[in-house]
């Protein structure tokens, strides 16, 4: 098999595995918010799976870096490093802004 066909099928999985998650957290949590009782274990599953489902990308972003590692191709290690990097950096400024409000 080749390189790119076996980064494709990994990073194919992780997508499918992200977005499936998520759905499932979805559903469950829309289908208790219908209930009074399921209140609070419905807003927790429904941010569980909008988290998951904002965390899918990130994570397509590290398999890639890992498999470029793993073949040693060194520049694309270095870009996807710098896109991971990016990501992060992101989402702790969006949390350090969040806290400030």
């Amino acid at each position: 098999m080749s390189v790119d066909r076996e980064l494709e099928q990994r990073i194919g999985r992780v997508l499918s595995v992200g977005v499936r998650a998520s759905a499932v957290f979805l559903a469950i949590g829309l289908a208790l918010s219908f209930t009074s009782a399921g209140a609070s274990i419905a807003a927790w599953l429904m941010t569980a799976g909008l988290l998951i489902l904002m965390a899918t990308p990130v994570a397509r972003v590290a398999t890639s870096m890992v498999e470029y590692v793993r073949h040693r191709d060194w520049t694309f290690s270095l870009l996807t490093a710098i896109v991971l990097l990016e990501l992060c950096a992101g989402v702790v400024a969006a949390l350090v802004f969040h806290r400030r409000l």
